[in-house]
């Protein structure tokens, strides 16, 4: 009978030692290469040995950190508010998350010109000045979703809410945002769309690159119907079912 090949040898030892608890889960392995010296093989067949596990979601590479032994994650809501008062649905700001003990956000905003495919979301011309602001949104000190958004600086620029998550408007959702410098976001607008985390996606979010990400895309329009914020955003599919509550409308 032919020899199984050695990678997958050193695989099945591998995936026992970690059934057996000799790494638990969040554990860092050890390095390809000193596996390589323990297992006596290449350092060619730990890596494609790893890359299984990584495939199988019995491990996730960590990008400058090592490889670790996958946590369990229980799969948790993300809850998007959809009523007949858009002011009321999403005063909670952009999603209501069961994020476990802590959540906060991380947020940097620049002045950018808008690409093309945001001038054609927020109607301005393509290079139109806009305030774009990266978030991290956290849980339990990590990162849970990834989110990108712009306002067109004709909007908001030289008011009090140019920049989104400064000072006392830290935490306020856009609506609220918008409502301070007289505008009144009357609907909103999401398209959901599957997708694979990219590199730094999967850095991010602790993923392995190729991971199921659900992305999406929001923008908000005033009571003339015109856009004055789009954003997008990355979340995990492993670790978020996506639920909408939709409100019936009320006499």
């Amino acid at each position: 009978m032919a020899r199984e090949a050695p990678y997958l040898e050193v695989a099945d030892d591998l995936r026992r030692r970690i059934e057996r608890g000799e790494w638990l889960p969040g554990a860092r392995l050890p390095s390809r290469a000193r596996l390589a010296v323990e297992y006596d093989v290449g350092r060619n067949v730990t890596q494609r040995a790893v890359d299984l596990l990584i495939i199988e979601e019995l491990l996730v590479g960590r990008a400058g950190s090592g490889t670790f032994v996958r946590e369990p994650r229980e799969r948790r809501r993300l809850v998007r508010s959809v009523g007949r008062d858009v002011n009321a649905a999403m005063l909670a700001g952009t999603d209501i998350i069961e994020l476990g003990r802590s959540s906060i956000s991380l947020a940097r905003s620049k002045v950018a010109p808008a690409p093309a495919d945001i001038a054609r979301r927020l109607r301005v011309a393509e290079g139109d000045l806009c305030m774009r602001t990266r978030y991290e949104f956290l849980a339990d000190r990590r990162t849970a979703q990834l989110g990108m958004s712009w306002e067109p600086v004709a909007v908001t620029g030289g008011s009090s809410v140019h920049m989104p998550e400064m000072g006392q408007l830290q935490g306020l959702s856009v609506v609220e945002r918008m409502r301070i410098i007289g505008v009144t976001v009357q609907s909103a607008k999401e398209t959901l769309r599957p997708g694979r985390a990219n590199r730094l996606e999967a850095a991010r979010l602790s993923l392995n690159p190729g991971d199921l990400v659900t992305h999406i895309e929001r923008t908000f329009y005033d009571s003339d119907g015109r856009p004055v914020e789009t954003a997008d955003f990355t979340v995990p599919d492993v670790r978020y079912e996506i639920v909408y509550e939709i409100g019936t409308p009320q006499d």
